[in-house]
C-alpha cells in the first residue's frame, strides 16, 4: 500500500511539475514579446507599450485577449486538415523541447527532480530532433494556405533550416567531445568546477563553436537578420499570411518559445547552465531553499542575456538577401564548424 502511495506521490509531483513549467514557459513567451517591444522602443528613442497597467506590464494579457477574441477567418481554398494542423505542430514542438532542459541544480523530492522534467541520456539529440520537426509546421502552413506568398515563405524556411541545421549540429560536436556525453545534465556538470574558467566558451575554447551556434540559431528561429521566411517587404507576412486569430498567435508563440529554447541551450552548452560563474570559489551560504533557488537565478539571468542579445541584433542589423543567407551557411559556417571539430579533437588528443 505504501508502495502505491509513493507511485501516486511521484505521479502527482510529475504532473504538477509539467503544469508549472508549461505555465512559466507561456508567461515567459508573453513577456519576451513585451521585453522586445520595450527594448526596441528604447533603442529607437521611444517608450514602447506604456498604457496598459504599470509600465505597460499588462500589455501581453491584452494582446492575448485581442488575438483570442478576433474572428478566425479561413479561406475557402485551403487544405483544411493541414491548415489547422500546421500551427499546432509548430507550437507543440516549440513547447515540448523545454522538457529536457535542466534549469536548476538537482533537487529531489520523493524521487522527483524539481528542476528538470525529463533527464534523458540523449537530451541534446532530443532537442535537436524536436526543433527540426517544427519546420514541418511552417512548411505545411505555406502549402495548405494555397497562397503564393505563403508557399514562397515556407519554401524559404525549409531551405534555410536544412542549410543551417547542419552547421548548428556540427558546432555542438566540440562540446560533446569535451563532456563525453549527450546528457544535458552531464554537460552542465562538466563546466561547474571552476566557474567561468570551466565554461566551454572560456576554458573549453569553444568560442568559435558558440559563434557558429549563435548564427545558425538565429537562422533556425527565423529571426533578424535571417527572417527571410516572413520578409514583409517581399512576401506580405510569409508563411502565416492566411492565418488569423489564435492560429496566427500559435505561430507567433512558437517563434518566441523557440527563442527561449535556443537561449536555454546556449546557456547549458557554452555558459555552464545553472552553475555559478564563481564556481566553488565562494563558499555555500544560506539554507537548503537558497541553495536550490540560486542556480535557477543564474540560469534565468544567462537566458535573459541571450534574449536581450536577440532583440539587440534585431534592432541593429538589416535583413540579409536570400542568396547571401544561403551562401553564408554553406560557404562559411559549415567549413568553419568542420574546422572547429578538427581543432577540438586535436587539442583533446594532445591533452589525453
Amino acid at each position: 500500500m505504501s508502495h502505491l502511495t509513493n507511485i501516486e506521490v511521484f505521479l502527482l509531483l510529475s504532473v504538477l511539475k509539467v503544469a508549472v513549467v508549461l505555465v512559466i514557459t507561456l508567461m515567459a513567451v508573453a513577456y519576451t514579446v513585451l521585453l522586445e517591444r520595450k527594448l526596441l522602443g528604447r533603442i529607437q528613442n521611444r517608450w514602447g507599450p506604456s498604457r496598459v497597467g504599470p509600465f505597460g506590464l499588462l500589455q501581453p494579457l491584452v494582446d492575448g485577449a485581442k488575438l483570442f477574441l478576433k474572428e478566425d477567418m479561413m479561406p475557402l481554398a485551403v487544405e483544411r486538415p493541414l491548415y489547422i494542423l500546421a500551427p499546432i505542430l509548430a507550437l507543440g514542438c516549440a513547447l515540448v523541447s523545454i522538457a529536457v532542459v535542466p534549469f536548476g541544480a538537482v533537487t529531489r523530492v520523493h524521487g522527483v527532480d524539481l528542476f528538470q522534467i525529463a533527464n534523458v541520456n540523449i537530451g541534446l539529440l532530443v532537442i535537436l530532433g524536436i526543433t527540426s520537426i517544427g519546420v514541418y509546421g511552417i512548411t505545411l502552413s505555406g502549402w495548405s494556405s494555397n497562397n503564393k506568398y505563403s508557399l514562397l515563405g515556407s519554401l524559404r524556411s525549409t531551405a534555410q533550416v536544412i542549410s543551417y541545421e547542419l552547421a548548428l549540429g556540427l558546432s555542438l560536436v566540440g562540446v560533446v567531445l569535451r563532456a563525453q556525453s549527450l546528457n544535458l545534465r552531464v554537460i552542465v556538470d562538466s563546466q561547474s568546477a571552476h566557474g567561468m574558467l570551466s565554461w566551454n566558451f572560456f576554458g573549453g575554447l569553444q568560442f568559435v563553436g558558440f559563434f557558429i551556434y549563435l548564427m545558425a540559431a538565429y537562422a533556425e528561429t527565423n529571426r533578424a537578420p535571417f527572417d527571410l521566411p516572413e520578409a514583409e517587404t517581399e512576401l506580405v507576412a510569409g508563411y502565416n499570411t492566411e492565418y488569423s486569430s489564435m492560429k496566427f498567435a500559435m505561430f507567433f508563440m512558437s517563434e518566441y518559445a523557440n527563442m527561449i529554447t535556443v537561449s536555454c541551450l546556449a546557456t547549458l552548452l557554452f555558459f555552464g547552465g545553472a552553475s555559478s560563474p564563481f564556481g566553488h570559489l565562494i563558499p555555500a551560504f544560506g539554507g537548503a531553499v537558497v541553495q536550490a533557488i540560486l542556480p535557477v537565478f543564474w540560469f534565468v539571468a544567462k537566458v535573459f542575456g541571450f534574449l536581450f542579445l536577440y532583440i539587440w541584433v534585431r534592432a541593429t542589423l538589416p535583413r540579409f538577401r536570400y542568396d547571401q543567407l544561403m551562401g553564408f551557411g554553406w560557404k562559411f559556417l559549415l567549413p568553419l564548424a568542420m574546422a572547429n571539430i578538427i581543432a577540438t579533437s586535436f587539442i583533446l588528443a594532445m591533452r589525453g
